[in-house]
């Protein structure tokens, strides 16, 4: 379907942004008449001079937003048109230009006495920055001189190289070759089509899929080896250069979370893998196998349970679903669903997969293709959790405090899907589609916590490695993480050889340390919705406040409110326990 024939009640108001191309035109050309920023350097030690600069900041950063933002939508309500694809590449310039004119102010105010810094965090006048402020002392011990830090940043476009090296690698170079059904017919082997193969039913396909998958790294293993040993190494000498214990500590310290979150998220599900190994062990048993194989892990075990139906029905259901957050949550979903927050169906050239997107004075965006699917009805809820995190922080925070980290970015997302699952499987009298949703709850947790803490784990112990000057060559990273998945699934499973080289298919092993996000974002979500069923009202009364804290202090600090202290073992252990009662619940049910 052409999105012309698309019914317009089921777009987004991208109208809400900009009225027209010509307003966009107009706006952008204002926004270049306003990146001198020259003025200000060389004087933010006083007041009043960077009250102007924070104020200019602000106002041009807003409109530069709202240019990008544009034209970001237009693009993907169909990529074929080119106008948009050139708005786009356009605002994203003049974003980059922007970024440029700033650059100094960072560390300008750095250079500034500690005293200064802490004067303006407690200035009135500065309650908008005090945390930037807080931010600016904590990490004033790892900024070097300004010949040194030029140095270093003159060497951005190196570090990011290996990264780029891989998704050249993963992305163009190599030939995943192809397989064929049980019918003949020949499948091209993409990333894409190999996660639809081990999720379908064909064990065959999935066996062939999975062997001639790996087979594919298995022929770069050194090249890929090399690569993740460079960017493992560029970690190392930033770490060193900004005088931080460990590679470890210096990535979390970007996003102000301490290390002992990461040792209690190893040490829980470590201490907790025998519900893992009896999960492993259920789906053996369930799938009538003599042999259980990696290639199987995905296969379905429960079909024909699926939740079909219209898009209208599926909003309707997930504002039910989530009436424990209250009234006020549950209006703000339905007015979302009705002024044009929301952009529906699959049409030609539309940006595939979903999204949720916002920017401060503008209500938040949600891209779908909906396709009346159990997953597509989670997705809604998903999503819009996203879009009411943003549109809370939005409105209680003034602009320089409203954007929240990644660290808890998954956190009200997942929120929803917990409390959705919850209430259909409340509802529900078909034992079949119960037992589908046990299954898909199990298979949440263990792919977005089982799984990304045995890569957080794997990405602790490479570092760890070459910290104490070990190399890391392909025979070393494949042992590394064989031993690990070995730790993980347990034995009822055959450990093929191939899935010792599951780490050099991983894209974000070259961002180091961020896969346990998707870790901690589910133990959050799992513990918040629990509290708001359990005590109600002054639960939702935090979580509100949470949704409304924006980035005003440190991710693990707002999360507090909200009842969640991820330096406590005891809210991960608590997030293994419900792994363990939801299995207990799926094995009664067969």
């Amino acid at each position: 379907m052409e999105r012309s024939e698309a019914d317009r009640k089921y777009l987004w108001h991208v109208q809400d942004i900009f009225s027209s191309d010509e307003e966009w035109e107009n706006s952008y050309a204002e926004a270049e008449k306003e990146l001198d920023f020259s003025g200000f350097s060389g004087k933010l030690g006083d007041k009043k001079t960077l009250l102007g600069f924070f104020a200019k900041e602000e106002s041009t950063g807003r409109r530069l937003e709202r240019l990008h933002l544009y034209a970001h939508m237009r693009h993907d309500e169909d990529s074929r048109v080119a106008k948009y694809t050139a708005m786009q590449d356009r605002a994203l310039s003049l974003y980059v230009r922007f970024s440029s004119a700033v650059s100094f102010a960072e560390p300008e105010l750095t250079a500034l006495p500690d005293e200064t810094l802490r004067a303006y965090a407690a200035d009135p006048d500065f309650k908008d920055h005090d945390y930037f402020f807080r931010q600016l002392i904590k990490a004033k011990p790892h900024i070097l001189s300004a010949d040194e830090e030029k140095l270093l940043a003159e060497g951005g476009e190196m570090y990011s190289q290996f990264q780029n090296i891989f998704s050249m690698i993963d992305n163009a170079d190599i030939a995943l070759g192809e397989v064929a059904d049980k019918d003949g017919n020949v499948i091209p082997l993409t990333h894409g089509m190999y996660g639809v193969i081990l999720h379908g039913k064909d064990r065959e396909l999935r066996k062939k899929a999975f062997e001639r998958y790996y087979q594919a790294y298995i022929g770069l293993t050194n090249t890929i080896a090399a690569t993740y040993y460079g960017n493992v190494k560029k970690d190392i000498f930033l770490t060193r250069a900004r005088k931080y214990d460990s590679c470890l500590s210096r990535a979390l310290a970007g996003e102000d979370v301490d290390v002992k979150v990461y040792e209690n998220l190893i040490s829980s599900v470590n201490e907790n893998l025998p519900s893992m190994h009896r999960y492993i062990a259920l789906r053996k048993k369930l799938l009538g196998l003599g042999e259980q194989h990696m290639y199987d892990i995905y296969a379905p075990l429960v079909s024909d349970a699926e939740l079909k139906m219209p898009y209208e029905d599926a909003c309707k259901l997930v504002i039910e679903g989530l009436a424990p957050l209250g009234k006020e949550y549950q209006a703000l979903l339905t007015k979302g669903f009705d002024e044009g927050w929301v952009d529906v169906p699959e049409t030609t050239g539309k940006r595939s997969g979903a999204y949720s997107t916002g920017i401060y004075g503008i209500h938040p965006f949600v891209l779908l293709n909906y396709q009346q699917t159990t997953h597509d009805i989670f997705t809604i809820a998903h999503e819009m959790g996203h879009s009411l995190h943003t549109y809370f922080s939005n409105e209680h925070q003034p602009y320089a405090k409203a954007d929240y980290r990644i660290f808890v970015a998954e956190v009200a997302s997942t929120v929803n899907e917990v409390l959705l699952l919850k209430y259909i499987l409340s509802q529900t009298k078909d034992k079949n589609l119960a037992k589908y949703l046990l299954n898909y709850y199990l298979d949440t947790i263990r792919t977005t916590l089982h799984r990304q803490t045995m890569f957080a784990e794997f990405e602790a112990s490479a570092h760890a490695a070459a910290e104490r000057g070990e190399p890391l060559t392909s025979e070393n990273l494949n042992a590394m993480y064989l031993a690990l998945n070995k730790k993980y699934y347990g034995d009822a499973i055959v450990h093929d050889k191939e899935i010792a080289y599951e780490w050099s298919r991983i894209p974000h092993f070259y961002t180091s340390f961020y896969v346990y996000k998707y870790s901690t974002g589910i133990i959050s979500a799992i513990s918040i919705a629990n509290r708001i069923l359990r005590e109600g009202e002054s639960a939702v009364k935090d979580y509100i406040a949470f949704l409304s804290s924006g980035g005003s202090d440190d991710p693990v600090s707002l999360l507090k409110i909200a009842g969640v202290d991820l330096t406590d073992r005891a809210v991960f252990d608590a997030a293994m326990k419900e792994f363990d009662d939801v299995l207990e619940r799926f094995e009664k049910a067969q």
